[in-house]
């Protein structure tokens, strides 16, 4: 699943991202409601996490805009209203989901959960080649056979898959995956990538290496 986080303060944006990447989900964050519905509007994401209060242009109107506009992408709604007429509110204006902070993150998570299981925003399974993930169980398999991937690993080959074919430069996988937005100096991607190749054994060919550029996924050639 990939997830859009709107949220104006950095620290709770911040916590987050990094608490959706270790489930395994690409998560990208912006802090502002302009920003959120050009973002919403040009990329495709299976589930915005959306803040009533953010400057300029706040929650309300971004779920009232992207739904004028056709939008269908799901929409969880964080807010300290917790009132039932703000509830109706955010649910009118074209929320999915309410969740009133402050909020536990394991049921935030659940709902994600539930969000992905629903398939809502796009197809479940991404496939390539012998390759095929469930987002929303955070599950690999190749030729049926499960892959047993850590969090980071299924992050990562899920950014890849949903990119396949193109080669992704090292510097986004560490942004979209890693959230750092230098080059650390480190080998942390690369170490990544070997894990995932030794677990996919046979098919490890699947994830080819361009040198001094990144990596690409894809079908391997006959």
């Amino acid at each position: 699943m990939k997830i859009l986080v709107v949220e104006d303060n950095k620290k709770l944006a911040s916590f987050l991202s990094r608490a959706l990447t270790e489930e395994g989900y690409v998560v990208d964050v912006v802090p502002d409601g302009a920003t959120a519905i050009g973002q919403i509007q040009s990329l495709p994401y299976d589930l915005v996490i959306l803040d009533w209060m953010l400057p300029e242009v706040d929650g309300l109107s971004v779920c009232r805009t992207v739904r004028q506009k056709g939008c269908q992408v799901p929409i969880l709604m964080l807010t300290a209203r917790a009132e039932v007429p703000e509830r109706i509110a955010g649910l009118d204006a074209g929320a999915d989901d309410y969740l009133a902070k402050p909020f536990d993150l394991g049921e935030l998570l659940a709902r994600v959960r539930a969000r992905g299981r629903r398939g809502a925003g796009g197809e479940a399974t991404v496939r390539v080649g012998p390759l095929a993930l469930d987002r929303a169980e955070r599950r690999a398999t190749l030729d049926g056979r499960k892959v047993d991937l850590t969090p980071r690993e299924f992050a990562l080959v899920a950014y890849l898959a949903r990119e396949a074919g193109r080669v992704v430069p090292r510097t986004e996988l560490l942004a979209k995956v890693w959230e750092t937005r230098f080059d650390p100096g480190s080998n942390v991607v690369e170490v990544h990538v070997k894990n995932i190749r030794e677990k996919f054994g046979a098919h490890a060919a699947l994830i080819e290496t361009v040198r001094g550029v990144g990596y690409k996924l894809g079908p391997l050639e006959a």
